[in-house]
């Protein structure tokens, strides 16, 4: 039996990080891919690679030579793709082209490419929010194109709001972080939401890097898997839970930014067809992400001692 080596692309990430340990963990030998390194331990074999260098990624398609492929990599931030809309095209585009170009040249792989509920319905919507939803939209479609030109084993995955322990730039991670902060004292700011009624759906990072594994082992090429929990819960609901999990009284405003239009609907029941199903509750993703928080501060400020 051939060894079950799985690429995971943006290894250092909230998500891949995960990723990384939910496929060691599951039997498949991990190579790792980073841009950089960034001191932190990551599960796995670790490789280097600019993933926008086309020459770097078939190296590394060649030295690692892949069955599965998750590709994670690539620019997420929505306010940073308005300031760079260019630095978004190449992160989510050019390493997604190279990786499929890349891949042509194995007897065998299959590719999972991550999408993003924040992408928009071409025949539905078709102006996107912001280039960030433009890039995840052409990524999408370029993945489902090379599945039917070049007849390669490429699958979607369209995860919603992914939350629970690790350094996110999401909400809930960005909250968590700014709670830790007041209780521990280094931080009196307040924080400001844009809406408090804002809807969205959440999901643990680990119930998601579940969902890619099943999906890369059992779903059909070609096809788009939504990766969500079903369940749309306000930006005051999010805010809630956190204060039956701290002493504190949070100091938290609200905007008068107007709200974003409501995400499409997700349904995760093709997902559920192949086995899957979320398994983390709500409250237990944010309590288990604020005590990262907390621990990451306590690292930070208590460096470790010299031998």
């Amino acid at each position: 039996m051939k060894e079950r080596t799985v690429l995971i692309t943006g290894a250092g990430g909230f998500t891949g990080r995960h990723a990384c340990r939910h496929f060691a963990a599951h039997g498949y030998s991990v190579a790792a891919a980073v841009r950089r390194e960034d001191g932190e331990p990551i599960e796995g074999r670790l490789h280097i690679c600019d993933l926008t260098d086309k020459a770097a990624v078939k190296r590394l398609v060649e030295e690692t030579k892949p069955r599965f492929v998750l590709h994670l990599a690539g620019r997420n931030a929505v306010a940073d793709s308005w300031k760079d809309p260019l630095g978004c095209m190449e992160a989510n585009l050019l390493s997604t082209l190279y990786l499929l170009e890349a891949l042509r040249g194995l007897e065998y792989c299959r590719l999972l490419v991550a999408g993003s509920m924040l992408g928009f319905d071409l025949a539905d919507s078709p102006q996107p929010l912001h280039p960030y939803s433009l890039a995840k939209t052409m990524q999408v479609l370029i993945a489902q194109a090379w599945s039917f030109l070049y007849s390669q084993e490429v699958l979607v995955a369209k995860p919603s709001n992914l939350i629970g322990p690790g350094r996110s730039n999401g909400i809930c991670g960005l909250l968590a972080a700014r709670i830790a902060r007041w209780e521990k004292g280094t931080d009196t700011s307040s924080f400001c939401l844009s809406s408090w009624h804002e809807k969205r759906d959440y999901l643990d990072v680990r119930d998601a890097v579940a969902a890619y594994r099943v999906i890369l082992e059992s779903g059909q090429s070609g096809a788009v898997y939504p990766v969500c929990s079903g369940a749309m819960r306000s930006l005051g609901d999010l805010v809630e839970t956190y204060r039956g999990l701290t002493p504190l009284t949070l100091p938290i405003e609200v905007g008068n930014t107007p709200p974003l239009p409501p995400p499409l609907p997700m349904d995760a029941s093709l997902t559920g067809r192949l086995g899957w199903s979320p398994a983390i509750p709500f409250t237990q993703s944010l309590s288990d992400a604020l005590d990262f928080c907390r621990e990451d501060l306590t690292r930070q400020s208590c460096p470790p001692q010299q031998t």
